[in-house]
């Protein structure tokens, strides 16, 4: 069942859950320095990293549907759940380097601004002094860290809303392959379905959560609201994605079984 045809996969799909759910160190770094549009200029770099991972992803994560359909791998559910597994894995690993990365994001920002160019930022930075001195950001979770998210209220609506766009965005290519397994006469179909699921997190996406933080954010650059409760919502956001891959898991199926009936009602 576990195979190097599905770690490599479930690497790319660490790597992407990562960097998605480390860009809000970016984000919040570029408040503390109060320099937000460079902060998200540079969060390019990490969505660059887990599109390039998305598609390299992608055709090994078919070649599980091929070997599924052949007959010739019969625990393919199982290394869904796996890949699943692994996106929870790597919000996890970005929920360690949370704290480190958003002190490493504010000097990344101030760097940028100095330099002028990604380019020329990311010459300075591999300067031995640079990479050396770079230790001193490392800064684990603490428990004192944790109490701190739910001091002041948690924001629970924000909260539960990401923990759906995550599941949802987590589950639905994977539920779309699944849905081609299942009904192998309208595979193409259901292969392609993605957008079935992955536009409600869309829609949720951009029109509840995104303008939300943003509203949010410019009230912190405005003084309106403490960098402290802004700490919080992103600390909270982080984790409320881990739980998303969480529930994830619950999805993939009843999601393969509804895109099916669609496709087979076409």
């Amino acid at each position: 069942m576990f195979s190097l045809s599905l770690a490599i996969p479930m690497l790319f799909t660490m790597l992407i859950h990562a960097a998605d759910s480390l860009s809000y160190a970016l984000r919040l770094g570029g408040l503390r320095t109060r320099r937000i549009a460079l902060a998200i200029s540079l969060a390019g770099i990490l969505l660059l990293v887990s599109r390039t991972s998305n598609m390299a992803q992608g055709p090994m994560v078919g070649n599980l549907v091929d070997t599924a359909t052949r007959g010739t791998n019969p625990h393919f559910a199982a290394q869904l759940h796996w890949l699943m597994g692994a996106a929870t894995i790597g919000t996890a690993l970005a929920i360690l380097c949370f704290p480190t990365m958003v002190k490493l994001s504010s000097r990344m920002v101030v760097h940028f601004e100095a330099a002028g160019s990604i380019p020329a930022m990311v010459r300075g930075m591999l300067k031995r002094s640079k990479i050396r001195n770079a230790t001193y950001y490392i800064t684990p979770p603490s428990w004192k860290m944790a109490k701190r998210l739910v001091q002041h209220g948690m924001p629970r609506r924000l909260m539960l809303l990401n923990v759906a766009v995550t599941a949802i965005y987590t589950t639905g290519v994977l539920s779309s392959l699944y849905a081609a397994y299942l009904y192998p006469g309208q595979a193409v179909a259901a292969s392609q379905s993605t957008g079935l699921i992955n536009g409600i997190a869309t829609i949720l996406l951009t029109i509840l959560i995104d303008p939300r933080i943003s509203l949010l954010s410019d009230k912190s650059l405005r003084g309106e609201i403490r960098l402290d409760r802004m700490n919080q919502i992103y600390g909270c956001m982080l984790v409320s994605r881990l739980f998303g891959t969480l529930l994830a898991q619950l999805l993939l199926i009843p999601f393969a079984y509804w895109i099916g009936w669609i496709v087979s009602m076409m």
